[in-house]
């Protein structure tokens, strides 16, 4: 009898092992499916598609088929569509992630938008290019003839804003200047810029022209005001402007001389330019304003993904050397200047005179003013 007892409690203790072994099985086995459907969800997340608006400036860079394949590569596919930057703020929801408008009026525009939608706004700067003036060598020398700009090394020149703004707020032509007979004619001195009311080139020029003509940066609605008042008739006079980036510079490589003696662009615009053609026409020159507007391109993202989008542009060595080829600056001088080296273009390695813009509040008034002296 001792013995069937004893055989009945090993039974009854295998069957209660085996039980619990079952139940210890399926619970592991439960556990792992959870945690394979929580990765399965993770990994969906990383590979969801950010949406994005961007400026023209940066919508060839997001085309690139390598940007492409590293933003994949990395859980962070885009996509993007190009407005207007100073139209970006009117646009912000959430339903973007992420705006990368040109210039940092723009940028603080979107970043005020946001704050306002309760939307937690961060901002980095991957790339930037000065303003500057595409002009010719024979432009460049009357120029210099008459103490309006200086020689700073072989095809790049510095200009002295506040004289040039003096003589075009003067009407003076350019038959009027001394030794101007590799362009003597009866136009008025005059740079070609996009419509500020449109691109935020032509709001650049109007930021830097002001700043030129005070001697400082615009800091009160009044003088906002009155200084945009007097440099409105340097946009009547250019005539037809137009709306978008590459309008004006289109001008200068198409049409050349006569129609553009001098493009405010930006100077990424001519570096891309030449990086694709493998070089520029010999009497191709950059003339830097001094001092100048660095124009930011600032990614401004919405969520922690598209912030972690934005800290990748900045710091991926291969998004930051494509971002080269198409003419940006970026931290790394050395290589921005290595990469253009082939293609005889020169430029200014190092910026000293920069400038910022006045607020996008006192920006915005003086885009005001002058549009509406344009209407009349």
């Amino acid at each position: 009898m001792a013995e069937l007892s004893k055989t009945k409690r090993a039974l009854i203790t295998l069957a209660l092992t085996a039980g619990f072994g079952g139940s210890l099985f399926f619970a592991l086995r439960g556990q792992k499916e959870e945690q394979t459907a929580q990765q399965e969800q993770a990994q969906l997340a990383s590979t969801v598609v950010l949406k994005g608006l961007i400026a023209l400036d940066v919508e060839a860079y997001f085309k690139d088929e390598r940007v492409v394949k590293r933003l994949a590569a990395k859980r962070l596919p885009v996509a993007v569509q190009r407005v207007g930057s100073r139209d970006m703020a009117a646009k912000v929801s959430a339903e973007q992630d992420f705006l990368f408008p040109s210039g940092v009026v723009a940028a603080n525009q979107v970043v005020d938008a946001a704050r306002k939608a309760n939307l937690n706004a961060a901002q980095v700067s991957p790339f930037h290019t000065p303003m500057v003036i595409a002009s010719w060598e024979p432009i460049a020398k009357i120029l210099v003839a008459n103490g309006l700009a200086r020689a700073i090394s072989p095809k790049v020149y510095g200009v002295d804003m506040a004289r040039l703004t003096e003589l075009m707020l003067a009407k003076k032509k350019w038959k009027d200047l001394k030794e101007a007979s590799a362009y003597e004619v009866t136009r008025s001195v005059l740079v070609s810029t996009t419509d500020l009311r449109r691109s935020n080139s032509g709001a650049m020029y109007l930021a830097l022209t002001s700043q030129a003509l005070l001697g400082d940066v615009v800091t009160d609605r009044a003088t906002a005001q009155q200084t945009a008042l007097k440099l409105a008739e340097l946009f009547k006079r250019q005539g037809y402007q137009e709306n978008y980036v590459n309008g004006n510079f289109d001008d200068y490589v198409a049409i050349g001389m006569g129609k553009a003696p001098m493009a405010f662009i930006y100077e990424n615009q001519l570096v891309s330019h030449a990086m694709a053609k493998k070089g520029v026409s010999a009497d191709m020159v950059l003339l830097y304003p001094q001092p100048t507007i660095v124009n930011k391109v600032v990614f401004v993202s919405l969520n922690e993904r598209a912030k972690a989008l934005g800290e990748l542009l900045a710091n991926d060595a291969e998004l930051q050397s494509i971002a080269v080829e198409y003419g940006f600056r970026i931290a790394d001088t050395q290589r921005f200047m290595a990469a253009l080296q082939p293609t005889g273009l020169a430029v200014e390695p190092r910026l000293s005179q920069v400038v910022d813009p006045p607020s996008f509040e006192l920006m915005a008034e003086m885009i005001d003013v002058v549009a509406r002296e344009m209407a009349q």
